[in-house]
């Protein structure tokens, strides 16, 4: 039984999926980066730990990982960690059971969009950045 798993068929879908989703971090981290202290507070309003040094790990991991997703090196390994990172941002920032009945179904809303985006991360570690990467995997 053949258990490979291939994109030869579509090479250029794995791409596309990678240029498709780098952008959500990549404009987040700029973002963050354009207003640190107010990401610092909002952050520390979440009860982040020393959110005022967090804050620069949060915008390095988006940036980066935006970036490293766009070219294809090391994919999986940041899809793994870009996993971890919506995970907790997630947990921390759309609790939507906890939001009062005007915020709750947009929380809501942005729980399950990042439940997909983790998804989509997971295909990423899964099967690899196809050959249109510089892992070319």
């Amino acid at each position: 039984m053949n258990t490979t798993v291939s994109t030869s068929y579509h090479p250029m879908l794995p791409l596309l999926g990678r240029v498709l989703i780098a952008p959500l971090f990549l404009v987040a981290g700029i973002r963050k980066a354009m207003a640190v202290a107010g990401t610092a507070g909002y952050l520390a309003k979440l009860g982040v730990p020393a959110a005022d040094m967090v804050v620069y790990a949060v915008i390095a991991t988006e940036i980066l990982g935006g970036l490293l997703l766009l070219i294809g090196w090391r994919t999986r390994l940041v899809a793994w960690i870009l996993i971890v990172f919506v995970a907790v941002a997630t947990g921390l920032a759309h609790r939507f059971w906890e939001f009062d009945a005007a915020q709750q179904a947009n929380q809501q809303t942005q729980f399950l969009k990042n439940l997909a985006i983790i998804g989509g991360l997971l295909f990423l570690a899964a099967f690899g950045p196809g050959r249109a990467s510089v892992d070319k995997a």
